[in-house]
This record gives structure tokens, C-alpha cells and sequence, in this order.
């Protein structure tokens, strides 16, 4: 049995557009998995068990108000690990 929680994919690929221009953010894997894990908590999840599965989550993506509660969500937790960083 396969089980994926595509929210991951999503906020791994925004995350990494999102501080890739961003010189004051560390970019260590510690402080980026950080990153992941506070907004990933704070967005609800999202699973898929099948490629159909896998397919609408990606056409629910390109909604503009995901896009923006996922933004949302990474550039809170930017600030938060920038503040407090574990590494």
C-alpha cells in the first residue's frame, strides 16, 4: 500500500523558489527541513493512494488561493526559523 501526503511535494518546491533568492535565510538542510515541517504542520494534508489521486491534486494546485495559503504558510515559518535557527 502506497500512501502520499502530496502537500509535502508542494511546499518542498515553493519552499526552495521561495528562499533560493532570499540571502538573509539560511539554507542549511537542518533549517530548511525545519521550515517544512512548521508549515506542513500548519497546512492541512492532503493524501493520495493513486496517480488519479496524484493528478487532481496537482489541478487543485494551480488554484490561486492554495498556492497562496501554502505561500503563506512557508514564509511564516521562514521568519520563525530565521529567528530561531537550530543549526
Amino acid at each position: 500500500m502506497k500512501i502520499k501526503n502530496y502537500m509535502e511535494d508542494v511546499v518542498i518546491h515553493l519552499l526552495y523558489n521561495l528562499v533560493k533568492d532570499r540571502e538573509n535565510v539560511c539554507k542549511c538542510e537542518k533549517c530548511l527541513s525545519d521550515i517544512a515541517a512548521i508549515a506542513l504542520n500548519r497546512l492541512p494534508p492532503h493524501y493520495v493512494v493513486s496517480e488519479k489521486g496524484e493528478v487532481y491534486s496537482k489541478v487543485l494546485n494551480m488554484s490561486i488561493q492554495f498556492e497562496a495559503d501554502v505561500t503563506t504558510a512557508i514564509l511564516e515559518a521562514i521568519e520563525r526559523v530565521s529567528k530561531n535557527p537550530r543549526h
